[in-house]
C-alpha cells in the first residue's frame, strides 16, 4: 500500500478528533508564542538596561516578560493536557477499531499468521501509532503557523530578514527531513518487522516452555531469541544514530541563522533604520522560532515506522470476510433440523476437498452421530455450519432455509458448542460460565454445575466460583474443563448441540461420567456428535461415518456393528 494511502487512511480514522487535534495545535502555536515573545522582550529589557533609561520607559517590557512567562506554561500545559488526552481516546478507539474488523475475519483469515505475529500487530503496532499525532501530525501544522508568524514579524523590519528567517526555517522544516527521510526509511520499516518477529518468537517460546526443556532445546531458543533482539537492536540504533544526526544538524542551522540574520541586520543598525535595542530582539526571536522547527525531522523519522505498522494492520483487515450476511435475512428457522445435501468444501490453496458430496439430516430435536479418524473433516463441517467458512456447493439448511440466508451472529445464537479441547480464560470460573449468559444469577450458575456434576467440586473449592482458574484453565483437570465446557453450553441454552470430539483425551471411566452429564444436556436438543471413538453412540438416531471428506457409511449403531463394516473395525480397536 502506498505511504500516501496510508497516511490518508489514519488521517480517516482520526475525522472524530480533528476538533480536539486542531485546538491542540493552536495552542502548541500559542506556545511557542509565547517563547519567541518571552525571548524577545527579555532580550529588549536586557538591551535596553544597558543604556540607562528611565525606568518607567521599561514598565511595559516588564510585564511583558511575566505575561509571556506564564502564558508559556500554561500554554504548555494545556497543549500537553489536551494533546495526550487524544492520543489516549484514539489509541483506544484503534484497539476498538481493530478487533471489531478482525472479528469477522476469524478464524478463517488469521490462519495464515502467527499468535505471536498478531500479538505484535494487536500491541505493538498499534502503540507505534501512539505518535503518530503528537510526533507526526501536529508538528508540521505548528511549525507552518511560526513560520508564518516570524515572517510577518521580520518583514516589519526589513523584507530581507523575513527571507533570512524563512530560509532558515525551511531548511530545518524541510531539508533535513529530506535527510532523515532516506537515512531514517529502512531502519524505520525494518525495526518494526524486527520487533514483530522477536514478538513472535519470545511467544513461541513461553508457550512451548515445557517442552523446550523436556528436549534440552531451551538453549537452542534463547539463542534465536538473542539473534533477533540483537538485530532489532542494530535497527533500533541506526534510528537513534539518525536522530543525533538530526539535532547536530538542527543547532548548526539554528546558529548559522541567527549569525545571517546578524549579517543582514547590522548594516541596518548602522544604517540607523533599526536601533540597536531590536538586533537583540531579531536574534533572540530567530533563536526562539526554531523551537517549533526541531520536531520536525523526529515527525519524518516516526512516520516510517507509523506507516509500516499501519500497512501491517490494514494488510489483515483489508482481507474480505470468509462469509457474508445477506441483505434481507430468513427469519426464525420453523424448526431445528439440518439438511445437508452434496456439501462441497475445499481450504485455500488445498488440492484435496476436505468435504466432498457429503449428505445427511439430523431431525428437529433428534441427534445424529458423525464418527471418522482425524483429518475426515469433522471439524471442517462444525466450521461451515457456524459460518466461519463458506461451503462453495451444495446445500446446508436449518429448519428449511439456506444456511447462508440467516445472519451469521443469529445463527450462532442457536448453536452451542462443546469442544475438545475447550478454552477457558484466564479469569475466575464466574467469569468463564457468565460468557455463555452476562445475565445468569447465582442459582442459574449452580443449577448448571449442578447438570454438568461439578457442584461438588466447586463447593470445595476456597474461593467457590470466584476461583482464577488461570490461563487455558490448567488449574483444572481435563475432565473438570470438560465439564466447565458443559456447564456452560448449559447455561447458552442453544437449540442446536455440536459436540466436537467432547471426550476426547479422557480416560475411560471419566469418558463414561463425561457422557451420562453430556445427556442432560443432550435432551430436547437437535444434537450432532462429532467423534473418532464410538463409545456411547448407541443413543444417536443415526450414525454417519466419514473417511477423507466422504460418508462412506450409515445406519444406526447396532446395525454397524453387526454388519462387516469400517465402524466395526474402529469399534473393535477402540
Amino acid at each position: 500500500m502506498h505511504t500516501g494511502t496510508t497516511f490518508r487512511r489514519l488521517l480517516w480514522l482520526m475525522a472524530s478528533y480533528v476538533g480536539r487535534m486542531m485546538v491542540a495545535a493552536l495552542i502548541g502555536f500559542a506556545t511557542v508564542g509565547s517563547s519567541i515573545g518571552l525571548m524577545a522582550t527579555a532580550a529588549y529589557i536586557i538591551a535596553a538596561a544597558a543604556l540607562h533609561p528611565p525606568l518607567a520607559t521599561l514598565q511595559v517590557a516588564i510585564v511583558g516578560v511575566r505575561f509571556f512567562g506564564i502564558a508559556r506554561g500554561v500554554f504548555r500545559y494545556l497543549e500537553r493536557y489536551i494533546s495526550h488526552q487524544v492520543t489516549l481516546r484514539l489509541l483506544a478507539h484503534l484497539r476498538v477499531w481493530f478487533y471489531r474488523a478482525v472479528e469477522p475475519l476469524a478464524p478463517a483469515r488469521l490462519l495464515a499468521y502467527h499468535s505471536g505475529d498478531l500479538l505484535s500487530r494487536c500491541v505493538a503496532d498499534i502503540e507505534t501509532l501512539e505518535h503518530f499525532y503528537l510526533r507526526v501530525a501536529a508538528p508540521p501544522l505548528v511549525a507552518l503557523l511560526v513560520a508564518l508568524l516570524m515572517a510577518a514579524f521580520m518583514a516589519t523590519y526589513d523584507v530581507r530578514l523575513a527571507a533570512t528567517v524563512l530560509a532558515g526555517l525551511t531548511l530545518t522544516g524541510i531539508g533535513i527531513p529530506l535527510v532523515t527521510h532516506r537515512l531514517a526509511r529502512q531502519p524505520g520499516q525494518r525495526s518494526v518487522i524486527a520487533r514483530a518477529d522477536l514478538t513472535t518468537a519470545l511467544v513461541d517460546a513461553i508457550q512451548g516452555i515445557a517442552d523446550l526443556l523436556a528436549f534440552d532445546s531451551a538453549a537452542r531458543q534463547s539463542a534465536r531469541v538473542t539473534v533477533l533482539n540483537a538485530q532489532l537492536v542494530a535497527w533500533q540504533s541506526r534510528l537513534v544514530r539518525t536522530a543525533a544526526l538530526n539535532e547536530a544538524l538542527g543547532g548548526l542551522l539554528v546558529t548559522g541563522t541567527a549569525v545571517a540574520v546578524l549579517a543582514v541586520a547590522i548594516p541596518l543598525v548602522t544604517g540607523g533604520q533599526i536601533s540597536g535595542v531590536h538586533l537583540a530582539v531579531l536574534v533572540m526571536a530567530t533563536i526562539a522560532s526554531f523551537e517549533a522547527m526541531l520536531p520536525l525531522p523526529q515527525a519524518v523519522q516516526h512516520l516510517k515506522s507509523n506507516m509500516t505498522a499501519a500497512r501491517r494492520l490494514f494488510e489483515i483487515i483489508d482481507a474480505p470476510p470468509p462469509v457474508g450476511d445477506p441483505t434481507d435475512p430468513s427469519p426464525l428457522p420453523r424448526d431445528y433440523s439440518l439438511a445437508l445435501e452434496e456439501v462441497h468444501f475445499a481450504y485455500p490453496g488445498g488440492g484435496t476437498p476436505a468435504l466432498d458430496g457429503v449428505t445427511f439430516q439430523v431431525s428437529s430435536g433428534g441427534c445424529v452421530a458423525l464418527v471418522g479418524a482425524s483429518g475426515s473433516g469433522k471439524t471442517t463441517l462444525v466450521n461451515l455450519l457456524l459460518r466461519f467458512w463458506e461451503y462453495q456447493q451444495g446445500s446446508i439448511r436449518l429448519g428449511g432455509h439456506e444456511l447462508r440466508d440467516y445472519r451469521a451472529d443469529d445463527l450462532r445464537r442457536w448453536i452451542g458448542v462443546v469442544a475438545q479441547p475447550t478454552h477457558l480464560f484466564n479469569a475466575t470460573l464466574r467469569d468463564n460460565l457468565l460468557l455463555a449468559r452476562p445475565d445468569a444469577n447465582e442459582s442459574d450458575l449452580w443449577g448448571a454445575l449442578q447438570a454438568a456434576q461439578l457442584h461438588d467440586f466447586v463447593r470445595h473449592l476456597p474461593d467457590g466460583l470466584d476461583t482464577w482458574l488461570g490461563e487455558q484453565g490448567l488449574s483444572l483437570s481435563g475432565g473438570e474443563r470438560q465439564r466447565v465446557a458443559i456447564a456452560r453450553a448449559l447455561l447458552y441454552d442453544a437449540p442446536i448441540l455440536i459436540l466436537d470430539e467432547a471426550t476426547a483425551n479422557l480416560d475411560t471411566v471419566t469418558e463414561r461420567e463425561m457422557w451420562r452429564a453430556l445427556e442432560t444436556l443432550m435432551t430436547g436438543r437437535t444434537c450432532l456428535v462429532l467423534t473418532h471413538r464410538p463409545l456411547g453412540l448407541e443413543r444417536a438416531d443415526e450414525v454417519v461415518v466419514l473417511h477423507a471428506g466422504r460418508v462412506v457409511e450409515r445406519g444406526r449403531h447396532a446395525d454397524l456393528l453387526q454388519a462387516n463394516t469400517f465402524y466395526r473395525r474402529m469399534w473393535m480397536a477402540d
